[in-house]
């Protein structure tokens, strides 16, 4: 009985720092067999959200489910990022249809995910508790070369700047880096916003 207990107690601590989800790798890593799995499925303890993927049927959902959601569908690794990253971050609007994650290496996405390989550096990167996501700046780096309207990423730029979330100087600082078209972009966004970005 005390083996049980410890078995559930681990499996609630995982699930509790990931908004109550959890993947079939991981439930066999704390001592769930797949067939202790589909048992807790068919009683309902636990609710089937994708293949692989779980989540404890008494937990509330809340906002960003989604992005805790296919945080742990890539093991840990998908930093939210672009469009969604401008949600959580709440900059300007978007199309929030499929949840963008940036990953340091390729690999196949299921529909509903848009996948960016970009390894992040630590500085790009905030915690959030259950999903990790680019920061202010990154985010509006990113929108700058990605397929966003002009309008998008200046009223996403205006969010920032009139929030005190990112800095003029950082963002003129590394937009080279993020190529020649972006860097424009991002100038006219600056420009559009000239009482912010004096």
């Amino acid at each position: 009985m005390t083996d049980r207990l410890d078995l559930r107690r681990r499996l609630h601590e995982l699930a509790f720092r990931q908004a109550g989800y959890l993947s079939a790798a991981q439930a066999l890593e704390v001592g769930y067999s797949y067939q202790a799995q589909k048992y807790h499925v068919d009683r309902g303890n636990w609710l089937k959200v994708d293949r692989g993927l779980f989540r404890l049927a008494e937990w509330p959902s809340a906002a960003d489910d989604a992005y805790v959601r296919w945080t742990v569908w890539s093991d840990g690794v998908g930093v939210v990022s672009f469009q969604s990253a401008a949600d959580v971050h709440d900059l300007g609007e978007f199309d929030l249809a499929d949840v963008h994650l940036t990953v340091a290496s390729a690999r196949s996405a299921p529909a509903g995910v848009v996948l960016h390989v970009d390894p992040l550096n630590d500085d790009d990167v905030e915690d959030r508790g259950s999903f990790r996501v680019t920061t202010v700046p990154r985010t509006l780096l990113d929108l700058a070369s990605a397929r966003v309207s002009q309008d998008q990423l200046t009223a996403a730029v205006h969010d920032a700047l009139a929030g005190g979330r990112a800095g003029v100087g950082t963002l003129r600082r590394r937009m080279d880096d993020f190529g020649a078209e972006a860097a424009l972009r991002l100038e006219r966004a600056l420009a559009a916003v000239p009482e912010l970005s004096a």
